[in-house]
């Protein structure tokens, strides 16, 4: 069973730096771009969310017993074989974690202006995965 206190705690989280990240997507594209500080900041705030997210992944995986995911896009893949996430925003969630990836891993590769583009086009997914989430594991009905 999982544990909602863990679950709360990694929602908040990202509620929290989505407000940042929010404010960031305000930004005129051109200001944005040519400031490491709020490149940097959009950087590194996608990059904790998307880890929260996958921390709630893999805590009801485990907790649930559904299959081990082989990676990080996997893990999105299981709570959608299990009807947690909605299969119509899957890819949006594939795609999520390959950007994290891309940031963790070849950082010197990623673009600002595909940033920049996440900031613009990108934040729904956040309260999506949030939504879905609230929805399975704290409505009134038993899960």
């Amino acid at each position: 069973m999982v544990e909602h206190n863990i679950l709360l705690e990694k929602i908040s989280y990202i509620e929290k730096n989505l407000a940042f990240l929010e404010s960031l997507s305000n930004k005129e594209e051109k200001g944005f771009l040519d400031s490491p500080f709020f490149t940097g900041s959009a950087k590194y705030y996608l990059q904790t969310c998307i880890e929260a997210m996958l921390d709630i992944a893999n805590h009801i995986i485990a907790r649930e017993r559904y299959r081990a995911p082989d990676n990080y896009v996997d893990a999105f893949r299981v709570l959608g074989e299990q009807g947690i996430l909605p299969a119509k925003d899957l890819p949006a969630f594939y795609q999520i974690a390959r950007f994290r990836n891309r940031v963790v891993h070849l950082y010197q590769e990623v673009d600002n202006k595909e940033v920049y583009k996440i900031l613009q086009t990108g934040l729904d997914d956040f309260s999506i995965f949030i939504q879905a989430i609230m929805t399975k594991f704290f409505s009134n009905t038993t899960s």
